[in-house]
């Protein structure tokens, strides 16, 4: 019987694990090509022999998603496979429109075909949304655990953006790990505040070699997230993030919504900004689909290192790249950090933006006037140090949850601001985790 040719849909992460654990050394297929979006200059790359296994010598290659269409009918594709995280669920449709019409048919891979099973507990955080608030309240359990004496893996959804041959297997325990892999700004923003607080970090490609290491010196497995993407792990406690700034999402988008009616725990966080009655859209949305779920409301304070430079003083505020981008918001900690301290002016980084930086704003122009930390690669982070540079901005906020003078050189004073996840109320996350390991 003649293998089914197949196109995987993603941008660099979910696609990659979904063909290491459903298609790789598989007979009934053939994996003809990925697609690529979302991530510069993913396409046009391979899926190497070294991860792509026996049946593709040569490795797979990675086209640009523009090319649906035309590789549906060129390579005679069979099924197409979405495989990429926090879209709308008609952009979703949307895609399968056009494999339909073009003589393919169109699949999603779940949580049952794609998750790896560890030998040891897996406490997983996701989201709804990119830019919930997944980051701290990974920090935070991880410190719940470190508490209780555990010793924790923390196990990060991949950003592959460099050479995927080096990046199979990669741990992170110190700030010089960051730069033995090269890591990008995307990635340092991850991995910095965990090896900040003594946590090891593993991430790269192929997550069940991944997983395999960290078991050898770990108590728990804690999954951190990326996007809205569903874990890669069958766990044992399944815990996401909500956001009442974007109430009713939760139940729009791909794959949060999954997410949602998954989980153990929903933390509500960011309830300090929020409106109530968008707070009470995201509790009963939970309820409606997911009663079973325990609630934990949640704030996520902000903190700043020297918050008397910003109070009369012209701003540039930097904020996380994918939060602005594929994440939807036009504003985060550095807004409010400039309202609270007295900024007299937010200015428009837009003119002074340079290469890809440029492309980034017509591509998401709901990004407004806040420059988001774009940096893929080397020549991206030049051209946002290039555009920060430009400005005529006396002060720099960078609301990044690293510090972007480690990576770039800025010619002007910059404050930052930190945020942390602090619950309101009882029971707690230390409540609950205490409660689901015993």
């Amino acid at each position: 019987m003649a293998k089914k040719k197949i196109l995987i849909m993603g941008a660099a992460g979910r696609d990659f694990h979904n063909f290491n654990t459903v298609y790789r050394d598989n007979e009934e297929f053939e994996v003809v090509g990925f697609t690529a979006t979302q991530i510069p200059d993913i396409d046009g790359r391979k899926y190497p022999t070294e991860l792509a296994g026996k049946l593709y010598p040569d490795g797979i290659p990675i086209y640009s998603e523009s090319e649906l269409s035309r590789l549906i009918k060129e390579k005679d594709v069979d099924i197409v496979v979405f495989a990429y995280s926090d879209v709308p669920h008609n952009y979703v449709m949307h895609k399968a429109s056009i494999a339909m019409a073009n003589g393919a048919d169109f699949t999603l891979l779940g949580p049952d075909s794609t998750m790896v099973k560890s030998s040891k507990p897996v406490i997983s955080i996701t989201a709804t949304r990119t830019g919930c608030g997944k980051s701290q309240t990974t920090r935070k359990i991880s410190l719940i655990l470190k508490s209780l004496g555990k010793k924790v893996a923390i196990i990060r959804h991949p950003m592959p953006y460099g050479d995927l041959r080096k990046q199979i297997v990669e741990r992170f325990e110190t700030y010089d790990d960051l730069d033995k892999y090269n890591c990008t700004i995307e990635e340092r923003e991850e991995y910095e505040p965990h090896i900040k607080n003594g946590m090891i970090v593993y991430a790269g490609v192929d997550y069940e070699k991944i997983l395999r290491e960290a078991e050898k010196e770990a108590d728990i497995i804690l999954w951190d997230g990326g996007n809205n993407d569903f874990s890669f792990y069958k766990s044992d406690l399944y815990i996401v993030v909500a956001d009442p700034l974007r109430a009713g999402n939760e139940l729009l988008y791909h794959p949060g919504e999954v997410n949602l009616r998954m989980a153990d725990i929903v933390v509500i966080n960011k309830v300090e900004t929020a409106r109530p009655e968008d707070i009470e859209t995201v509790r009963k949305n939970i309820m409606a689909v997911n009663p079973q779920a325990k609630i934990v409301d949640a704030a996520s304070p902000i903190f700043l290192d020297e918050p008397t430079k910003i109070s009369g003083r012209k701003v540039l505020i930097v904020e996380d790249g994918p939060t602005l981008t594929h994440g939807g918001m036009s504003y985060g900690a550095g807004v409010v950090a400039a309202r609270k301290f007295g900024a007299r002016e937010i200015i428009d980084p837009r003119p002074f933006a340079v290469g890809s930086i440029i492309d980034t704003y017509n591509k998401y122009p709901t990004t407004g006037n806040i420059l988001p930390a774009m940096g893929y690669g080397e020549k991206q982070i030049k051209e946002l140090q290039e555009t920060i540079n430009n400005s005529d901005a006396e002060v720099v906020i960078i609301a990044t949850p690293i510090n972007l003078q480690r990576v770039i050189n800025i010619n002007k004073p910059s404050v930052r601001v930190m945020y942390e996840l602090q619950e309101i109320g009882k029971p707690d996350l230390e409540d609950l985790i205490k409660k689901s390991i015993k």
